[in-house]
């Protein structure tokens, strides 16, 4: 297994006019993640910023198998998003749950 770095950018069926939640087909992208998750192939992601784009720890087996699973996001099939990039990642450093906390996933400390 390896570790990379994964951006998802908006692609063409994208509307910029409506936020994360109100894209067409959300409840079917978000079930999708929530499984990459709960399968250990997503560590941690997020949108980055303004949410122009996520980035995404992922720990596969290599590049090609990663590309093959997210294709198979609902978003990749209609054209909401696009890999924008996909790098292996060697962590050198990683302080998560070194004070015994979970993660906030909210923003909050």
């Amino acid at each position: 297994m390896a570790y990379f770095f994964c951006t998802l950018v908006h692609g063409e069926s994208w509307d910029d006019a409506r936020g994360i939640r109100q894209q067409d087909g959300w409840d079917e992208h978000a079930e999708f993640m929530d499984r990459l998750v709960d399968e250990g192939l997503i560590v941690l992601g997020g949108p980055v910023g303004a949410g122009d784009y996520t980035a995404h720890l992922i720990d596969g087996e290599d590049e090609s198998s990663v590309r093959a699973r997210l294709a198979e996001d609902p978003w990749a099939r209609d054209g909401h998003l696009e890999v924008g990039s996909l790098e292996p990642w060697l962590l050198w450093l990683d302080g998560r749950g070194r004070d015994g906390k979970e993660p906030d996933t909210e923003g909050r400390t």
